[in-house]
C-alpha cells in the first residue's frame, strides 16, 4: 500500500528519546491497492451491555473549524441545542485539527503541531484499552472511509476528486496500539456500516463518528455541517436501537479564528439527559480530555494516567459519579489562555528530539486508578511524568514542566 504525505514516527521503546522522521511519499493511497483491499477487509460489530452510572451508550460526533458564535447561530445546531445541554466553555487544546483528534482518545497530543501522517508509538494506550478492559464494545464510523481498517492518508472521490476522507480526523487509526491489531482495525468502519449495525441491532456502546470533509464543514460551511447533522441524527433520536440510555456529544475540533480563545460550540443530548436539563446551558470549563474523563467516570474504568485524569467530567454525569467539577485555578486565568499553539513534544515539526512523556502510573481520580497494563509498562520511569492530575493543562505559551532537564 502506498501512503501519502509526511510520515511522522516516534520511538517504540518505553521512555525513549524520539526524533521525528519525515519522508515524502505519494499524495494518496493507490486506487488499485484500495479496490483490492476492499474485497478482503475484515469487519467486526461487537456488542455489549455494560451498565453505566449515567448512560449506557456514548456517541461523539465531531465537526470542523468553526467559531463558537457562528455555530451557535446556525439554525440546525440551534435545533439540537434546544434538545440538550449547551456547553458554553468547552475549550479545545490547540491548532490545527489532528492534535485535537489524537488527544481526545489518548490523553495528550505529544507536541503535534500539524496534520501529517502520524503513528503514535505502540506503547501508548488509548481509550479503547480502557473500554476493552471492562468489556465495553466500541467502533469508529468514518464517512467515505474506503474500507474497514483503512490506514491511508486520505481517500478522494474517484469521480469528482472531492477530498472526502482524511486520516487526521480518524483518532484511533493514529495509534499503533490499534493499527497493529487486526481485531481493532476491524472496528474502524465506514458510516454505511453504521446503518447496517443499526439495522442488525449491533451498535456498540462507545462510538466516534466523523463526517467527511464536506459534511463536517471543513471544505464547506457550518450550514452544510448543520444540514448533514439534521439529516443524520434527527431520525436516530426516536430510534430505540440507537437511543438506549444514550449520551451524544456534538462538538467541533477547533475554532476558526486563531486570535481568540479556542472555544467551540458543543451540545450534550440524548435520552440519558434528564428532562429538567433539556434546553439548558453548562458554563463549567471542559476540554477534549473531558470526553475520556466522562467515559471513565461513567463506567468506572481505569485511566490512562495522562491529561484525562485531571479533566472535568461533564456535570450532568458527575452528578451520578461523585466527581467534583472544578474551576480553573491558575495564572494566567482561563480567560487569558487561548490554546492556539502546541507545546513541544515527540511530534513537533523539525524538533531535534524530545522525551516520550511518561504517564503518571500512581494517579488516582475519585478512586479510579491507572490501567494495570500501563502501570506495568511505565512504572520504572514514574519519576519522569509531567502529568499530576491538575485541571489546568499546558499549551504552546505555557508548556508542560518536566521533572528533569533534557
Amino acid at each position: 500500500m502506498r501512503f501519502s504525505a509526511v510520515v511522522v514516527v516516534a520511538a517504540l521503546v518505553s521512555g525513549a528519546v524520539a526524533s521525528p522522521v519525515a519522508t515524502p511519499t505519494a499524495t494518496q493511497s493507490d486506487p488499485a491497492d484500495v479496490y483490492k483491499a476492499q474485497a478482503t477487509a475484515k469487519t467486526e460489530s461487537p456488542t455489549s451491555k455494560v451498565k453505566g452510572k449515567a448512560f449506557d451508550r456514548y456517541v461523539s460526533i465531531w465537526f470542523e473549524n468553526t467559531d463558537y458564535d457562528k455555530a451557535a447561530a446556525d439554525p440546525n445546531f440551534q435545533f439540537f441545542a434546544k434538545k440538550g445541554i449547551t456547553l458554553t466553555s468547552n475549550v479545545c487544546l490547540t491548532h490545527p485539527s489532528e492534535p485535537n483528534y489524537m488527544a481526545v482518545v489518548g490523553g495528550d497530543y505529544f507536541g503535534l503541531d500539524g496534520d501529517p501522517f502520524t503513528q503514535v508509538p505502540q506503547n501508548i494506550s488509548s481509550v479503547v484499552d480502557l473500554l476493552e478492559d471492562k468489556g465495553i464494545s466500541w467502533s469508529l464510523y468514518q464517512e467515505d472511509l474506503p474500507y474497514t481498517g483503512y490506514q491511508g492518508f486520505d481517500w478522494v472521490n474517484q469521480k469528482t476528486g472531492a477530498n472526502d476522507y482524511v486520516r487526521k480526523h480518524n483518532p484511533e487509526i493514529l495509534y499503533n496500539s490499534v493499527a497493529e491489531k487486526a481485531d481493532r482495525l476491524a472496528k474502524i468502519k465506514n458510516t454505511t456500516l453504521f446503518y447496517e449495525d443499526l439495522k442488525a441491532n449491533k451498535l456498540p456502546q462507545w462510538m466516534f463518528i466523523t463526517p467527511n470533509m464536506t459534511s463536517d464543514g471543513h471544505d464547506t460551511s457550518v450550514t452544510v455541517a448543520g444540514e448533514w447533522l439534521k439529516t443524520f441524527l434527527t431520525p436516530l433520536l426516536n430510534d430505540k436501537r440507537f437511543m438506549d440510555n444514550t449520551l451524544v456529544l456534538l462538538t467541533f475540533d477547533e475554532n476558526e479564528t486563531y486570535t481568540i480563545q479556542n472555544r467551540v460550540f458543543s451540545v450534550l443530548l440524548g435520552d440519558a439527559v434528564p428532562n429538567h436539563l433539556v434546553g439548558t446551558t453548562d458554563d463549567n470549563y471542559y476540554n477534549h480530555y473531558s470526553e475520556i474523563a466522562t467515559v471513565e467516570a461513567n463506567w468506572d474504568l481505569h485511566t490512562l494516567g495522562r491529561f484525562d485524569v485531571g479533566a472535568n467530567v461533564f456535570a450532568n454525569v458527575a452528578a451520578h459519579t461523585g466527581d467534583r467539577v472544578r474551576k480553573w485555578n491558575a495564572e494566567p486565568c482561563l480567560s487569558e489562555r487561548y490554546f492556539n499553539s502546541s507545546y513541544d513534544g515527540i511530534f513537533t515539526t523539525l524538533a531535534q528530539w524530545s522525551p516520550q512523556p511518561v504517564p503518571n502510573v500512581f494517579a488516582v481520580q475519585n478512586g479510579r486508578t491507572v490501567l494495570p497494563a500501563i502501570q506495568f509498562e511505565w512504572a520504572s520511569q514514574f519519576w519522569k511524568t509531567y502529568y499530576h492530575g491538575e485541571l489546568e493543562i499546558p499549551d504552546g505559551a505555557h508548556p508542560p514542566v518536566y521533572p528533569y532537564k533534557y
